[in-house]
């Protein structure tokens, strides 16, 4: 423990100096994932080491939050003035930056377990310096990197009593191990009063932080956008929502797909006539074990490494409530939109107390008080996303083939692994059959892949917006069948004809009639008018964008599609010639009125792929 403990200042620079001063300038800091960086802090200890080369600073830390960056000049026009209402006016860490610029200096080293989604994918230096790792695991990397600072961003309360926050997650029993002589580091703490206060586990004991830095006026918060959700996404959600058992337990993740699974949750509770005529019209067969179709009586307990808005939405409209040592939601940390942080602050005490935050070494793992747990945990549903699922079961999620990370294993193994433990719990793998990569669509369902998250040994069931593949105790054999059964029906004799080559299933095997239509046609001629009676909504929770903007992406998203290929762009481009102009959408852009050959090319584009998207 350090022997000036409990300072406070509103001077960053020189409460970095103090933390120079006592680690000899051998700085070894441990940062926590996300939005839980002391990002003041982390500057002026970056700026100090960019000035002094014989300052030694090395980071570890997971999930660098940077605004997205425009890959064209299309993507800049939209980004650019509208970044401080989508994202925040979040401070910027100055690692990133230079990791970015490949300007970090050699005194400084960064290494982290974990990317935002593939924020990194190009860049050599992250790519190098990244660590696989499960997120039950990482605490004891934390802990054999022996950090001498570990810092904070925290919440404070009216009493002045300070709150973990957004993450428990490791920092919880870092705390612990040091009270315990197994560590030793100065605490330091940022404090920021656009954080929630979390009660429970989540308060710091006083004297716990050896440093606060208390700032004049708090940055605003890192904000996810949240974004439209697709129909196929919404096919998702709905055939999710089926395998979910009233009275059971549930882990759902952040994204468009976490999303929909909420709002078909909703849906099934709250208006569920329409719920069940959704599900009794779907065209696609599933072999799904068991159907859940009734409201919710008993609820659900929710324990998740991630809390997200899908499951804030669940606990308010009444269907997570199933509590357990007086919690309905257990989590290890938060990281999501501007109003998901202010329904969290402005939330009664007594009803966020229902949300307790916990290290994952709770939330992700049956260790420590299993009994009780494996009690609690009944009827477990735990979803994931993956980018890529094999025929023979196996889940990519986190890589791809030349070694390159996307973003990282995190929980997904820990939660896989965890459903298997429990006696009648399910790992849930969900992915679109498809998507487009330079301007053609490609099967997300592959014979094989050079890169696994999730060996095949651990499948269980995997959706699609063509239905339900229940793989747990299957033969190889039967789990080619099924996985084909939910791809898309455009590559499903060439995963056919592989499986047969390799001799995996039956050369008389013959896909079924009724799953040789998975379409996006079929698909739309499902979900559109239940879209537009507004029961499926693209934006089921709200979000920061205009109705302007709303417009705008699915145009951008196909141009970004076609942008491999020449015939598509030049035909959205005819067809935008063609096509009346949305003013509202090209003043937006900057477009309205071109001045350069290069514009109003770019003003056609954007034209034909608006007309596309609307007769979409």
């Amino acid at each position: 423990m350090p022997e000036n403990d409990n300072s406070s200042s509103a001077d960053a620079k020189a409460l970095a100096q103090q933390l120079i001063e006592q680690t000899g300038g051998e700085i070894r800091l441990a940062l926590p994932l996300g939005l839980g960086k002391a990002n003041s802090l982390v500057n002026a200890l970056t700026r100090a080491a960019c000035k002094d080369p014989a300052i030694r600073l090395t980071i570890l830390t997971a999930l660098t939050l940077q605004r997205p960056k425009a890959g064209s000049d299309l993507q800049r026009r939209f980004l650019e003035p509208a970044a401080d209402r989508l994202f925040g006016r979040y401070k910027p860490l100055l690692y990133a930056q230079m990791i970015d610029e490949g300007t970090l200096p050699p005194n400084i080293e960064v290494r982290e377990f974990f990317f935002q989604a593939g924020r990194w994918l190009g860049n050599s230096y992250a790519q190098r310096h990244y660590i696989p790792a499960n997120y039950t695991h990482a605490l004891s990397y934390v802990l054999d990197f022996k950090p001498n600072v570990v810092a904070q961003l925290v919440a404070r309360n009216a009493d002045g009593r300070l709150s973990l926050s957004c993450n428990t997650d490791i920092t919880v029993d870092l705390l612990t191990a040091r009270r315990e002589g197994k560590a030793d580091f100065t605490f330091a703490v940022e404090i920021n009063d656009h954080l929630p206060f979390m009660e429970g586990p989540a308060e710091i004991p006083d004297g716990e932080a050896d440093i606060e830095y208390d700032p004049e006026t708090s940055f605003e918060l890192f904000s996810v956008v949240r974004r439209p959700v697709s129909l196929q996404d919404m096919a998702i959600g709905l055939h999710v929502s089926q395998l979910v058992a009233d009275g059971g337990t549930l882990q759902i993740g952040i994204g468009s797909i976490g999303d929909a699974i909420a709002q078909s949750l909703l849906l099934r509770h709250k208006k569920n006539s329409d719920y069940r005529a959704l599900v009794e019209a779907s065209p696609f067969a599933s072999s799904g074990s068991g159907q859940h179709l009734a409201p919710f009586e008993i609820g659900l307990y929710a324990v998740t490494e991630m809390l997200v808005g899908g499951i804030l939405e669940l606990f308010r409209g009444g269907i997570i409530r199933r509590e357990v040592d007086g919690a309905a939601i257990h989590a290890g940390f938060f990281l999501e939109c501007r109003d998901f942080y202010r329904s969290l602050r402005d939330m009664p005490a007594s009803q966020r107390a229902k949300i307790v935050m916990k290290p994952v070494s709770f939330t992700n793992s049956l260790y420590g008080d299993e009994m009780s747990k494996r009690a609690a945990r009944r009827d477990a549903r735990s979803v994931n996303n993956a980018m890529i699922v094999t025929c023979l079961g196996a889940v990519i999620s986190d890589g791809v083939e030349d070694g390159k990370v996307v973003s990282g294993v995190g929980g997904q193994f820990n939660f896989v692994e965890q459903a298997f433990a429990l006696e009648d719990g399910r790992s849930i793998i969900t992915l679109n059959a498809t998507r487009k990569s330079g301007g053609k669509t490609i099967s997300n369902i592959r014979w094989d892949y050079a890169h696994q998250t999730v060996p095949r040994h651990y499948r269980d069931i995997v959706v699609t917006e063509y239905g339900v593949a229940d793989l747990r105790g299957k033969t190889d054999e039967e789990c080619i069948a099924a996985l084909i059964g939910i791809a898309d029906s455009r590559f499903q004799s060439d995963l056919l004809a592989e499986a047969k080559k390799a001799g995996k299933i039956d050369t008389n095997f013959e896909i079924t009639p009724a799953k040789r239509r998975n379409s996006p046609e079929r698909l739309n001629g499902w979900l559109k008018a239940p879209r537009r009676k507004s029961l499926l909504p693209e934006y089921p929770f709200g979000t920061d964008f205009t109705e302007t903007e709303k417009r705008l992406l699915p145009a951008l998203a196909t141009l970004k599609n076609a942008s491999g290929s020449w015939s598509e762009m030049t035909r959205l481009a005819a067809r935008g010639l063609t096509s009346p102009p949305d003013t509202e959408c090209l003043e937006r852009l900057g477009l309205r009125h071109c001045s350069s050959l290069k514009q109003h090319v770019m003003r056609y584009l954007v034209l034909g792929a608006l007309a596309q998207s609307r007769a979409a």
